[in-house]
This record gives structure tokens, C-alpha cells and sequence, in this order.
């Protein structure tokens, strides 16, 4: 059997930066970032320098001496930050740290998190279930389901390559529809008349075995909406909301599968539009043999 080795808080160079911010409320700024140094009993001077440069770092240098309920939701969660990388940790911990914060906040403070930690080089595990918030702060994201790994890979990897009908479906990669695959070639689309090219797949579904059914992601980035004449597949438009400049659209797919996608212009609803797909964009899943 293997032995476990119990090893003090202090002493496990760990850092950890909570959801809650977990900052003790009757110390100051100073004083919560200063707590892990007091604790491996540095010299006061060493633990001033080090908290000073601590809180320079996470931009609340003038900040030392208030108290934490004076200060805003990112900046208390500033501080927690301050505090896990004051001790100089191997590795870093987030339990969701962003979580509480309004959009435009977690925005700013993600990207100053991520600039951060590649300055400080410390390794770091972050949990977010914000797909935006991962790949802007990790080189490698791991997708988990029910306790299982999906696919773990670079970030441009996930969202170019994604292993599974799962790992498109977490990420809103695109519409996921059931089809089926000739030895002859071509894609059909389950419940239509559609069949699709070979030379829409990616490099990587292009290179599979073709006969058989699986599953057919057709990514929003890839579809472009437009005149029914030339187009690769005949949409519906089901629904579309008004966003920041343009239009977050949803077209039914032939089959009923819906595709997310972004206009500039306003379409009828119940219209019928042609959806223009770029080359080698199209992923394809084959159904695992029973």
C-alpha cells in the first residue's frame, strides 16, 4: 500500500484563490495578503517587501490599509489573488474566481489574470464552466463531463479539432445532425434530401472511414447565410436577437437541427435562406459500433 504523507497548509506551496473571495474581514488589505509570509515565519521586513510587491502586482498598491468591505467585488478579488501568489507557490488554484463578478469586470480581471500568471510562470489550475474565461487564461483546457475527461488539448485544438459529438456540444461549437455516409461519396442529411461534399469535411473527418451513420457538426463560424442560389443547404430562419451591432441568428437546419450563427441584417422570420459553407470546415463523428 502507499504511504501518505501529511504535510502542514504552510508548508505545501500551494496557493488558492476561492469563489468567495474568502478574505478575513477584520484585517486589512495588508494584512490578509501578509498571512501565508507570517505564517512560514519570514522576517517582518521580508513580509512587508513581499506583500508591497504582491499588491503592486495585482494593480491595489495604494489599497494596503483598507479593509476589504471598502473595496469593490474585483478588487476584493484582487486581493484573494494577491494572497495566493504572495507565498511564491509551485502551483495555483481557482475555484471559479470570476463567478461573482458583472460581465465587463470579469472581462477586464480575466485578462489581467491570465497576463499575470504567464509573468509569474507558476502552473495553475483554473475551473470555470465560462468557455470564453479558459481559453483566454489557459494553454491547455481539459472539457469534463460527469466526472469524466473528454479531451484535453490547446485551446485552438478544442474548438479546430474537437474530439467528440460531446466536447462540440459543451463548447455551442455548432448544430450537431444525425447523417450517414456513402462509400461513394457524399454526406446525407438524416430526415432530408441533402446530401453535402466530401470536400467540406476537415482534413481529419475527410481522412476517415466514409460508409456509415454518425453525426455531422456543421460550425456557426463556418456557415454564412445568404441567396438560395449556389448555397449548400437550404435553411430556415427560426429566430433572431439583436447583438452589440449584429444579429444572433438561429436557422433550422434540413432535419430540424438548429445553427447559431451571426448576420448583419435583419431576416424574416420563417424565411428561407441559403447557407454558403467554406471549404474543409465540417467535422464528422462516426457512430461507435455496438
Amino acid at each position: 500500500a502507499s504511504e501518505t504523507t501529511m504535510v502542514p497548509p504552510q508548508h505545501r506551496r500551494l496557493g488558492m484563490v476561492f469563489q468567495d473571495y474568502a478574505l478575513w474581514p477584520h484585517m486589512s488589505v495588508q494584512a490578509n495578503v501578509a498571512f501565508p509570509l507570517e505564517m512560514q515565519r519570514l522576517s517582518a521586513a521580508e513580509v512587508r517587501r513581499r506583500t508591497t510587491d504582491a499588491l503592486v502586482r495585482v494593480g491595489l498598491g495604494a489599497m494596503a490599509q483598507r479593509a476589504p468591505a471598502q473595496l469593490s467585488g474585483g478588487q476584493q478579488q484582487r486581493v484573494a489573488l494577491a494572497r495566493a501568489i504572495v507565498a511564491q507557490p509551485a502551483l495555483l488554484l481557482f475555484d471559479e474566481p470570476l463567478s461573482n463578478l458583472d460581465r465587463d469586470l470579469r472581462e477586464s480581471l480575466c485578462s489581467d489574470m491570465a497576463q499575470l500568471l504567464r509573468q509569474l510562470g507558476t502552473t495553475a489550475v483554473y475551473v470555470t464552466h465560462d468557455h470564453e474565461e479558459a481559453c483566454t487564461i489557459a494553454d491547455e483546457v481539459a472539457v469534463m463531463s460527469r466526472g469524466g475527461l473528454l479531451q484535453q488539448a490547446a485551446p485552438a485544438t478544442l474548438w479546430n479539432a474537437p474530439a467528440s459529438p460531446e466536447v462540440a456540444r459543451f463548447l455551442k461549437l455548432g448544430a450537431l445532425t444525425p447523417a450517414r455516409r456513402k462509400a461513394g461519396g457524399g454526406i446525407h442529411l438524416s430526415g432530408s434530401d441533402t446530401v453535402l461534399p466530401e470536400e467540406l469535411l476537415a482534413p481529419a473527418s475527410a481522412a476517415a472511414p466514409r460508409a456509415g451513420e454518425g453525426q455531422l457538426l456543421i460550425p456557426g463560424s463556418a456557415a454564412t447565410p445568404g441567396a438560395l442560389d449556389g448555397a449548400a443547404l437550404r435553411a430556415t430562419v427560426a429566430a433572431q436577437h439583436y447583438r452589440s451591432g449584429s444579429f444572433a441568428t438561429d436557422l433550422a437546419l434540413p432535419g430540424g437541427a438548429l445553427l447559431r450563427t451571426v448576420t448583419r441584417e435583419r431576416l424574416a422570420p420563417d424565411s428561407a435562406v441559403g447557407l454558403h459553407i467554406a471549404p474543409r470546415q465540417l467535422h464528422w463523428f462516426a457512430t461507435a459500433a455496438a
